[in-house]
């Protein structure tokens, strides 16, 4: 891995009115590095997200890509200068985007919805868009299904084409917001297969997720949200096995209660000590499966 950040936030702030909903958030990504974002709703956590793009227009701080200020032609907390459109474009170009729900274009094909980035963003030839475009559906597993409408496909099909979508740009940063949170459960697992895969290729992602497990097995780097801030970030073992804050403890007991063994909770529910040490050997367990 490279020694610089692909992407680094620093004291990043938003503000919706008086509402503000990031407060001085300082992230490093390394590349190749797999980072996911975890919180109750409301957290900020894709607000965050959406600031790395510039989707969301930061107030405070400075996003970093690749070395590169985005947004703004100058640093510091103070009021800037907004930079052009092309400028921010050019910036932001390494990095794609996948969304919650999908969004997709219902009156064209699949293979169109994966090409028109190629041929609207990138000014690449129809012909090559497309090949550009089966290229990536052929590595989610849809290239069958280059001809369909989306309402043709499932919810997690669907997705798989977000995604698609996001890779045919051949970024090198990808950004999921919540991909799994639209669909139905027995569909979930098409769609983390997908994103496993692209972590074994070296894909570098910025996830929101509320699949703590998932979270747990595939990241380099958990990150907590709670009311704007980042309260705690480190390796899945030490989160999930060794989490340092109350608040954390109280956010991940839910899935701790599903996680654990019925003898366990049954006996040892209400001692933190032993929950403590069976969440360790949990979230080893975890990590050690990938």
């Amino acid at each position: 891995m490279s020694a610089l950040p692909i992407l680094q936030l620093k004291a990043v702030g938003k503000s919706y009115g008086a509402t503000r909903v990031l407060k001085g958030i300082d992230l490093d990504v390394m590349r190749g590095e797999i980072v996911t974002l975890i919180g109750p709703s409301g957290s900020g956590k894709t607000t965050a997200l959406r600031c790395m793009n510039f989707l969301e227009a930061y107030d405070e701080g400075e996003v970093w890509i690749k070395g590169q200020l985005l947004g703004y032609r100058s640093t510091g907390r103070t009021e800037r200068d907004r930079d052009s459109e092309a400028s921010i474009a050019e910036v932001r170009r390494p990095v794609a985007m996948v969304f919650q729900q999908f969004n997709l274009w219902p009156h064209m094909t699949v293979l169109a919805n994966v090409a028109a980035p190629l041929v609207l963003s990138k000014k690449i030839g129809k012909n090559e868009a497309r090949r550009l475009a089966l290229a990536a559906l052929q590595r989610v597993g849809l290239e069958h299904k280059a001809d369909a409408y989306p309402a043709r496909l499932s919810g997690g099909q669907q997705q798989r084409v977000g995604i698609a979508r996001a890779l045919a740009i051949e970024p090198e940063v990808m950004l999921l917001d919540e991909p799994t949170s639209a669909l139905d459960p027995e569909l979930v697992e098409e769609v983390l297969s997908v994103i496993r895969s692209l972590a074994q290729d070296g894909m570098t992602m910025v996830m929101v997720t509320h699949e703590m497990s998932f979270a747990a097995k595939i990241s380099d780097k958990v990150v907590f949200m709670e009311a704007g801030k980042i309260v705690e970030a480190g390796a899945p073992a030490q989160l999930f096995g060794n989490t340092q804050t109350p608040r954390l403890q109280q956010f991940l007991k839910p899935w701790f209660d599903r996680s654990l063994s019925p003898a366990t909770l049954g006996a040892s529910s209400a001692n933190s000590n032993q929950s403590a040490q069976e969440a360790v050997a949990l979230a080893t367990q975890i990590r050690g499966a990938v």
